[in-house]
């Protein structure tokens, strides 16, 4: 033992079962780390998927249905087995993943919690940088971030697009009516733009555009949009910062952007601009509590404000900006919104999406 441990053991109060409890807890966050990591690979590389569909299965039929080396195959099944997430059978050596944590683990489920474990190994890459930032205050920039456009398109597209038309746009009463018979709508800082493509698609009479600052993050929509002749969508590489207006907008969407930009406010009263007398505010953003003890019990508590510290708020700060964070919080949110000039805001959670909240917001 150090001689700091040391000290600190001989301390009067010092409470030899708090100690062993957290000793414990550091342990487990260790090895869950290590599964985050292993769940965030077995995603990239197929091994749910092929697992869920060929189980029980030895490790080298694994490695051969996903065209892997086995050897690597099989360390990461270590893991899953040391996990609990992989059943082993020892005397056949074989594995099976249950459909219940397939549930969890695969494409195949609109639940499928290892498209978030990537930002673990996304968010571990800038470790450094983040250390600088630590001593000198400043932000970074997306090019910093590898894959995270990746990622963040990959997320997005599960969270919100594949339950938009049936879950979302109800919270507006009577826009399904209003897309289908053809209005004008735009997404600023539509990242991926997955969101759109399932709307031109699904209301061709309906002008879509997207707006981002970064034109990689949605060209691969782009390149979709073209390749299926939409006619009604388009994207445009864009900073919103210092606008005037976007146009004139029936509807403006924006789907977890506002808090990593540069001037939230800016950003909200430039939507407020360019909506039409009628037009309407679809927010999605982060639905954490503006005040820390109410965050505390926050099932993803720890990982949004890990999400802040390394992504969100270094962003905002590397374009001088206000530097929110991830968790900014829906009361200040409701508050800016008011200040933006929306007297009607009506804020609703879904209970397929535990992490946002969803705000109306009109004029």
């Amino acid at each position: 033992m150090t001689t700091t441990a040391t000290a600190l053991k001989s301390h009067p109060v010092f409470n030899d079962s708090k100690a062993e409890a957290f000793a414990g807890r550091l342990l487990g966050a260790l090895n869950n780390s290590a599964l985050v990591l292993m769940t965030s690979i077995g995603h990239r590389t197929g091994l749910f998927d092929h697992l869920a569909e060929i189980s029980p299965c030895t490790s080298g039929a694994l490695a051969a249905e996903a065209g892997l080396a086995e050897r690597y195959v099989r360390e990461w099944l270590a893991v899953m087995v040391t996990s609990a997430v992989v059943d082993y059978e020892a005397a056949t050596k074989t594995y099976h993943l249950p459909a219940e944590h397939a549930a969890f683990l695969t494409r195949a489920s609109p639940s499928n919690m290892a498209v978030t474990s990537q930002f673990l190994g996304v968010t571990a890459g800038v470790e450094d940088e983040i250390i600088a930032r630590f001593q000198d205050g400043k932000g970074l920039h997306y090019h910093h971030y590898g894959r995270f456009h990746d990622v963040m398109a990959e997320e997005s597209n599960q969270n919100f697009s594949g339950a938009l038309v049936q879950h979302v746009l109800p919270l507006v009463d009577g826009l399904i009516a209003r897309l289908e018979s053809g209005i004008d709508v735009v997404d600023v800082g539509c990242g991926g733009g997955g969101a759109l493509l399932i709307l031109a698609e699904r209301f061709p009479k309906s002008r879509f555009l997207g707006v981002d600052r970064c034109a990689d993050a949605f060209a691969t929509a782009q390149d979709l949009a073209r390749s299926k002749a939409f006619s009604n969508l388009t994207f445009r590489e864009l900073d919103l910062s210092g606008l005037a207006t976007l146009g004139s907008y029936d509807l403006v969407l924006a789907f977890d952007a506002v808090h990593d930009q540069k001037d939230p406010q800016g950003m909200l009263e430039l939507v407020y601009r360019s909506l039409k007398k009628n037009g309407v505010f679809l927010m999605v953003d982060i639905g954490g509590s503006s005040h820390l003890e109410k965050n505390i019990d926050n099932p993803l508590g720890a990982f949004l404000y890990m999400m802040s510290c390394m992504h969100c708020t270094p962003i905002s700060l590397g374009q001088d900006g206000a530097g929110l964070g991830t968790m900014w919080g829906v009361e200040l949110a409701n508050e800016m919104l008011g200040r933006a000039g929306f007297s009607d805001v009506q804020m609703s959670r879904l209970p397929h999406d535990i992490v946002n909240a969803y705000f109306v917001a009109r004029p």
